[in-house]
Formats: C-alpha cells, sequence, structure tokens
C-alpha cells in the first residue's frame, strides 16, 4: 500500500515515516501542500493530510487532490472544533483525526479507510436507482455523465442502494460505514448524505424523520 504523506514538520515527517514503513506502507513525502499536489501520482492509496501547511491550507490541497482524484484521504490536525471538521469533510476528507494521536489508531484509520475503498460486489438495487454504482472506480454512471465520488460517500451510497426505496436507520448506517465508536460519526453521516445530495440531486436521498434516509426510485422523483 503507498501513501503520501503531507506534513511540513521534518521530525515528525520523519518518525511517520519510520512508523508506516515498520507496518507495510510504502511512503513518499511532500512538505507543502503544492509539493503534496505535484506528488500524487494514480497508484497512491491513500494520503496522511496535514492541515496547517506553510504554503497552503489543508482545504486548498484536498480541493486540488479532488479535481483528478477519488483517493482516500485522511486529514490530521489539532482543529477540534466542528466546524473545522465539517469544513474538511466537505472538502472531500474521508477521516479526520486529532492530534496528538497514536502510531496504532493512525494505523487503524488508515486501514479502515483503505478497507473501506477497496473493491466489493457492487450492489443490486431492488428498484430502478436512476444510475449504475461502479464502487472500483467509485463513479456514478448517469444519463448526463459519470460522477466521482469520495471513498465514504462510494460506501455510503452502496449502503443505500442494497435497500433502495427502504428507509435505513441512521444506526445501521453509521455501523455499515463508519466504526460506531468514532465520536461525531452521525454528525459526518449528515454531511456524506449533503454531498452526495450536491453531486447527485436533492432529490435522490430523502430523509425520513426519526429513522434516517431513503433512496428514493427514479419513479418517485
Amino acid at each position: 500500500m503507498r501513501v503520501l504523506l503531507v506534513e511540513d514538520d521534518a521530525g515528525v515527517a520523519d518518525a511517520l515515516t519510520q512508523g508506516l514503513r515498520g507496518s507495510g506502507w510504502t511512503v513518499r513525502h511532500a512538505a507543502t501542500g503544492r509539493d503534496a499536489v505535484a506528488a500524487l501520482t494514480p497508484d497512491t492509496d491513500l494520503v496522511l493530510l496535514d492541515m496547517g501547511l506553510p504554503d497552503h491550507d489543508g482545504l486548498w490541497v484536498c480541493a486540488r487532490i479532488r479535481e483528478t482524484s477519488s483517493v482516500a484521504i485522511v486529514a490530521l490536525t489539532a482543529r477540534r472544533a466542528e466546524a473545522s471538521v465539517v469544513a474538511a469533510l466537505r472538502a472531500g476528507v474521508d477521516d479526520y483525526v486529532v492530534k496528538p494521536y497514536s502510531l496504532a489508531v493512525l494505523l487503524a484509520r488508515m486501514d479502515a479507510v483503505a478497507r473501506r475503498a477497496g473493491t466489493r460486489p457492487d450492489p443490486a438495487p431492488a428498484v430502478d436507482a436512476g444510475f449504475e454504482l461502479d464502487t472500483a472506480a467509485r463513479r456514478v454512471r448517469t444519463p448526463d455523465g459519470d460522477v466521482g465520488l469520495t471513498a465514504k460517500e462510494c460506501e455510503l451510497l452502496a449502503a443505500l442502494l442494497r435497500h433502495a426505496g427502504r428507509p435505513v436507520s441512521r444506526a445501521a448506517l453509521m455501523e455499515e460505514v463508519w466504526d460506531t465508536a468514532w465520536i461525531g460519526a452521525s454528525r459526518t453521516l449528515d454531511v456524506h448524505v449533503g454531498t452526495l445530495r450536491a453531486k447527485l440531486g436533492a432529490q435522490v436521498v430523502e430523509t425520513v424523520r426519526g429513522v434516517g434516509y431513503r433512496l428514493v426510485p427514479v419513479a418517485e422523483r
């Protein structure tokens, strides 16, 4: 597995590189936002992105990456405020690790994100959803063209597709797509539903009050 580590602190970068390589990851390092965008290659499996960089904010870096790639991104930051978490998720990060953290926790988060980003059998909805989900490519094929998804957007849409036309509880979605032990997962679910609506149309995912969400069949839109 290949990771791009974006970290401007040389001491932190060296320590992380050693720990990651000791756990089987191949590491490429970039110290600035511009270097990170330039260093991203098609074979990169995951990006560890420090949100406080000397030349550009991590949100800028994330936005540039998302213009061309759906690679999994894990944000590393000391910013704990909810607004910072929401901004990062809306920018396209797949997980958010707050400093200080242990290497064991970081590796577990990376493994979880990489696992969710891996290939799974595509769901076969019982009703016409109006589009086709390609989980391997993390793309939605619609009559108007293809739409790229982040790793977690793809996982969430796949979960909704498996129950297309029926409500899925928030608890079930959080358990399937995120580790329920992650405090703030409920808010993250809402954010990712919002990004799916922005990409596919507000009418595609319906809020079922008191329950959760429902993928609306094309015949009902």
